[in-house]
This record gives structure tokens, sequence and C-alpha cells, in this order.
């Protein structure tokens, strides 16, 4: 069976977008060139592409998408046939031959003509007429330029150059880097022979292991030692004058977002080893036991998880983005730490994946990620989410969120329930003592919502109404829960029939009723 049987054009209708690029009329040429050319770069993965001549897609009067098949007649097919091969041969580099195939159609002097175009290992570009050479990727429907990270990212990924980590850091030499630092961690990792010395692991030919190459490497023309990106970063004397991006920024904020000005904010530089032991105890402090006696099944609960908090913060620091001058941040709230990590998600990995746990173990920086693994610092490869995962629901949280954006990753981890709601009580102590009142009433809200029986929510609820002047919120609260008071604790009834008067005839009611349920006790 040739490869006509095998094309079936209202299969490929149902194909991702990425895959299939439908041509009417074949206006421009060129246009087929380059996204032949982004086939066979594949950044989407997918083995490569089609780009089908004479037919499109359109919608019916339903709205449903349907093919229509209009064809080319002989002479233009071979027109187009011609001018797509020899633009492929001779202006793209490295040049590229698609398959071609021709399909009938209900026209018998019209037909089909399609290229397939198998994905390569090589990078290629595409030179249009009279500019110069230029990358280009399939995204979701279009052809795209491949520019910055994009290319970048292709350049790896098409083994045209080493991943960042492995580069040769061209403004240092091996006096820019701290041979105690180096010697430390060696003695750490069990990896230090005294009797060698600390310069003799500062070779260009022999590796610390199979999966890390040399630290160091020498230029092919001037000889000049000078180490790799991964030892600059982890035991570079000066690393920020060398990797300008290799920065932490870490940020309390005392709310529920960036609006309070009071933070707390720690600026940190230094090796990255340096950077992750500093987080590490930051995030430390984060994470604290609270005790709740009338929760006889769960009486002590972590606000966070300490594993979870550690991954989080690791994961961010080592595939993060080092060619991007944007700094990894870490950011507390009172209900929730976010993790931004400059740099979009390796290829093949997206939320689906990340939330299930089943993210791709391929990561960026994987020398990084080994040292880090060898340090302790880290789980081993493709564990780190897994873990968050699991840790955060050990410990009662909720589920952590992730987002991949466009140039960073945001994760999201929640603290327990019983945390988020004591940070809040302490904000809206804080806003009583101001005078934001209002801003304690919206702070209050959902917490009456979420648990109305919550004695501390019910004693601030009751002191903002009093500041306020306004006693009805506090009868409607009563009245609204009038079937469920007889399982509220009994000093949380006291702290509603104490906001109330006696003497007003409209409270006498409401107290009463109170009252009845106290005395059942």
């Amino acid at each position: 069976m040739g490869l006509t049987e095998l094309i079936d054009l209202k299969l490929l209708a149902t194909r991702e977008s990425e895959q299939v690029e439908w041509k009417e009329n074949v206006a421009d040429v060129d246009d087929v060139v380059a996204t032949l050319c982004a086939f066979a770069n594949d950044w989407a993965n997918l083995g490569g592409g089609y780009v089908v001549c004479g037919a499109k897609e359109e919608r019916d009067e339903h709205g449903f998408p349907r093919l229509a098949v209009v064809g080319l007649t002989a002479s233009r097919l071979k027109e187009v046939e011609a001018r797509v091969l020899a633009g492929c041969r001779d202006r793209v580099s490295p040049s590229i031959a698609p398959i071609v195939e021709e399909l009938p159609t209900d026209f018998p002097e019209r037909r089909v003509l399609v290229f397939i175009m198998p994905a390569t290992r090589k990078a290629h570009h595409f030179r249009r007429q009279d500019t110069a050479g230029k990358y280009y990727v399939r995204i979701s429907r279009e052809t795209r330029e491949a520019r910055n990270g994009t290319l970048r990212e292709l350049m790896v990924r098409k083994g045209e150059i080493d991943v960042w980590d492995r580069r040769v850091c061209h403004t240092a030499t091996v006096a820019d880097l701290d041979l105690l630092a180096l010697r430390q961690a060696l003695q750490r990792m069990e990896l230090y022979d005294p009797d060698l010395g600390v310069d003799q692991y500062l070779s260009d030919t022999k590796p610390l292991n199979a999966f890390v190459p040399p630290l160091c490497a020498k230029e092919p023309l001037t000889g000049i030692l000078r180490p790799r990106n991964f030892a600059m970063l982890l035991f570079g004397l000066n690393v920020q004058l060398h990797i300008p991006g290799a920065v932490s920024l870490f940020s309390i904020y005392p709310g529920t977002d960036r609006s309070d000005a009071h933070a707390e904010r720690h600026e940190l530089a230094g090796t990255l080893i340096d950077q992750a032991l500093r987080l590490l105890s930051l995030l430390d402090t984060q994470s604290y036991t609270a005790f709740d006696k009338d929760d006889r099944i769960e009486p002590n609960a972590i606000s966070f998880p300490t594993k979870a908090l550690h991954e989080a913060a690791i994961n961010a620091l080592v595939h993060r983005d080092y060619e991007m001058v944007d700094p990894m941040r870490i950011t507390v709230f009172t209900n929730r730490i976010e993790f931004l990590s400059p740099g979009s998600l390796p290829l093949g990995v997206g939320n689906e994946e990340l939330q299930a746990g089943h993210a791709y173990a391929k990561w960026r920086n994987q020398t990084l990620a080994w040292f880090m693994n060898k340090l302790e610092l880290a789980q081993a490869e493709g564990q780190g989410i897994k873990t968050i995962l699991r840790s955060m629901r050990v410990g009662g949280c909720p589920p952590p969120q992730f987002e991949a954006r466009r140039d960073s990753v945001l994760c999201t981890l929640y603290s327990h329930p019983r945390h988020a709601a004591a940070k809040l009580h302490q904000q809206i102590s804080r806003d009583i003592v101001t005078g934001d009142l209002e801003r304690a009433q919206m702070t209050l809200a959902p917490l009456l919502t979420q648990d109305a029986r919550n004695v501390e929510t019910l004693h601030l609820f009751v002191e903002v109404q009093r500041r306020l002047k306004s006693l009805d919120p506090i009868r409607d609260f009563v009245r609204a829960h009038a079937e469920e008071l007889s399982s509220f604790p009994t000093f949380a009834l006291l702290v509603l029939k104490g906001a109330l008067n006696a003497q007003d005839p409209v409270d006498a009611p409401i107290i009463e009723l109170i009252l009845s349920h106290i005395d059942k006790r």
C-alpha cells in the first residue's frame, strides 16, 4: 500500500492544528516552504506535519468544521510542486526533502497536492527572497519565526548547542571559582580525594560522574581554562557578575495580596548553594504547628509541610532559565506561598501533568539538579513534584496549583485551612486597630461562610459590628443559623449573646433562643 492510500484528508482535518496546514490556492509558495521548515524543526514534538494544497477548512450552517476540497489544475499543481521543492532544496539549510503525494478529487481535471514533512534531527532555517535565513516553528495553527528563548530552546533540543548549565562561561576563568566552597561541596558529596587536591577537579577532561561533564573546558584557540556555567553558579566567587539573573527574592506580605506596603523583603545573591540554604531557612519559619483542642482527630496541624516547601523552592531555583535576568521569586501571603520560576516548562510538560504528578523527568539544567540531589537539597530527578503533591495531601493542605505561563512557571502552595484562618484573624485584628473596618468586614465574610462556628471569627465579627454601632448583622446571623446553634461551641454562643442588648425588645427573643441552647448543655 502506497502513501496515497494512507492519506485521508478527513482524518487529517481531525488532527492537532500544529500538524496540518491547509492551502486552498497557494498564494505564497514561500509560506509553504516556511511551514515545511517548521514541521521539520518539530517544536511541538508531533513527528512532523502535512501541508495540503487545494483544500481548506470551513464551517457548515451549524457551525461545525468541514473540509472543502477544490483541488489544483495540472499546470498549477506542477508549478507549486516544483517551486516548493526548489525552495526546500536551495533556500532551506540544511536542505529538506518533503514527500509529495497527489490525491484525486471529485473533479477529474483537479487534484490535491500534499507535502509530507517528517521531523528531522537538525534545526533548519529558511531564507526568503532577499532576506537573511530565519528559523521557524509551528505553534498552534501558526508558523512563527523562532526568536530569543524559543530559538535557544530549539537549538538545545536539536543538539546544535549545549544546554545552558553545560556551556562554558566565557567571562570567567578558574580564578573566579571559590576553591574552598568546591572542596566543601565535594566532601559533602563524598567525592573528594585529599590525595589529589582540589586543583585536580578543575579538569577539562575528567568528569565527576558519568552524567556530569568536567567542571571546566578549554577555549579551542587560546587554550584558556574556563568554568562551565554550572560550576560558576555553584562555586563562583562573584556569581552575579557573570550570571546577572542568578538572584532570588523572598518577600512576606501581611495580607492576601501585594497591596500592603509593609512587606518584609530579602534579596539573595551568592552561589546557588548559598541561596538554597538561605531560602530553606526562611521557609522553615513559615512551617509551624497550630493546636486546636476542639479537634480530637487532628489537634495539631502544620501550616505548610516542610518537604513541600523545600522541594518547591529547589525546583524553582534549579530549573529556572538563567539566561533571563528576572529573579526567582518566593512570596509569602497569609494563606499561601507562591514560587515563581523564570522560564517556560520543558517540551511535553503541561499543567495537567504537573497537577497529576506525572511531570516529565527531563527538566532544564540537569547538571544543577544532579548536584542538588547529591548535596541532599532536593529529591532525585523527577520526584520533586510528586513529593510536593504527597506532602501537601498528607498534611491536610489544599492541593498545590501550577500555572505554566509563556515565560515563567508559578507554583502556589496553600496553607492548612486552620492556619489560613489564623493568619486572616491576625489581619482582621490589625484592621480593627487601624480603623479599616470596611476591609475587616470584607475579610470576615468568607470566613463566616466557611466556618460559622469558629469562636475567633465570631469574636472579631462582633467586635467589628460594635465599632460600627450596627447590631443588625449579628441579629441576622443568629436568625440565619437558628437550626444550627445546637452545634455551636458554648463560648461562641456566649460571644453572640454578649453582643446583644437584653433590654431591647428586638434582641430579647434572640437572646432567649441562644440561652435555650446553652441551658441544654
